[in-house]
């Protein structure tokens, strides 16, 4: 990503921060949500401890969930502001997370060093999903597996599940491709009306 397209993003996604736990399915704040998407996570992620790699973190409301279900974990995002309110959630939580400014799409990560790449609404918004696919693979042991929750809303934006997976086909090829719907209210706090799923690509 260019840096003048970096700043930009950072940008935005600062000036979302403050509200951004608001939306259930991010800050998980309701009981069932969160149990909701505990489980999720615990059904597609290997038996902990398992060193997991969450790009686009946010406020890391996702890596807490994982480290506490016993896995290693690290988290990577492009906002300070975003990192600010993950950071105080994590040292608030006790619990061992690391967390680190970068670009979701260019991670500061060495190869080999995960067993898990895990992101949420992220893959849809980089200017080159293919590209990241492929570095993303590099992250990951020979065999780790992606874990992505993608999804194409009412208002456009995001990417349809057969979409995601043809940039998986094309790019990871060493990887099989499951598609899991996430069409229960539960996890996003009330009906939807658009394709909401989680994929995960892990070698046969």
């Amino acid at each position: 990503m260019s840096a003048h397209r970096l700043a930009e993003q950072r940008a935005l996604w600062d000036a979302e921060a403050a509200a951004y736990d608001d939306e259930p399915d991010h800050g998980l704040r309701d009981p069932a949500t969160r149990e909701a998407w505990r489980q999720l996570l615990a059904a597609h992620l290997p038996a902990a401890p398992a060193r997991v790699t969450e790009l686009g973190c946010g406020t890391a409301t996702l890596s807490l969930l994982v480290a506490e279900a016993g896995h290693h974990v690290r988290g990577v995002d492009l906002s300070p502001q975003m990192l600010g309110r993950g950071l105080a959630k994590v040292a608030a939580s006790g619990l061992p997370v690391e967390l680190a400014e970068g670009d979701a799409g260019d991670p500061p990560y060495a190869a080999g060093s995960a067993d898990v790449v895990l992101c949420r609404h992220v893959l849809w918004a980089l200017p080159d999903p293919g590209t990241a696919l492929e570095r993303w693979r590099g992250l990951l042991t020979e065999d780790g597996r992606m874990v992505l929750v993608e999804g194409h809303w009412h208002t456009g934006g995001g990417l349809t599940a057969d979409a995601t997976c043809a940039l998986l086909r094309e790019h990871v090829p060493d990887l099989d491709v499951r598609v899991v719907p996430l069409t229960d209210d539960v996890y996003w706090g009330g009906p939807i009306s658009d394709e909401r799923y989680l994929v995960v690509a892990a070698p046969a």
